[in-house]
C-alpha cells in the first residue's frame, strides 16, 4: 500500500489536491492498487478543510469510476460492509496499523 501524507507542511488545501491528484495518477501508472491517505482530522474537532475535500473528490473520482471504493478511517474496520470487501480482495489491508482503530484522520482508496 502507498501511503500519502497530504497535511504534511500544512498545505493550502487547493495544494493538498494537487497532491491527491498527482499521487493517484502516479500509483495507477504504478499498477498499485492500495492508497493510505493521511489528511489529518483538522484542528476544530469537526473534520478539518483538506478531509473534507479530500473526501468529496474521491466521492467524485468513484461515480467517474477513476477509484473502486474509499473508506473512512472511521469505517476502516471489520464492521464496514467497504472494508470487509476491500479486505477479502486485499487481505494485507487487515494489517494496517490503522485497521478497527476509527481514525478519522486518513481515508485508505481501492484503485
Amino acid at each position: 500500500m502507498t501511503v500519502i501524507n497530504l497535511e504534511a507542511g500544512m498545505p493550502t488545501v487547493a495544494t493538498a489536491k494537487n497532491l491527491l491528484s498527482q499521487s493517484l495518477r502516479t500509483a495507477k501508472a504504478n499498477g498499485t492498487h492500495l492508497v493510505k491517505l493521511i489528511h489529518g482530522y483538522g484542528s476544530t474537532g469537526k473534520g478539518g478543510a483538506i478531509r473534507s475535500a479530500v473526501r468529496r473528490e474521491l466521492q467524485d473520482r468513484k461515480r467517474q469510476g477513476q477509484v473502486r471504493l474509499w473508506i473512512p478511517g472511521e469505517d476502516f474496520s471489520p464492521f464496514s460492509e467497504d472494508t470487509r470487501q476491500a479486505v477479502g480482495r486485499y487481505p494485507e489491508l487487515a494489517k494496517d496499523q490503522d485497521y478497527a482503530r476509527t481514525n478519522h484522520g486518513i481515508t485508505i482508496v481501492v484503485l
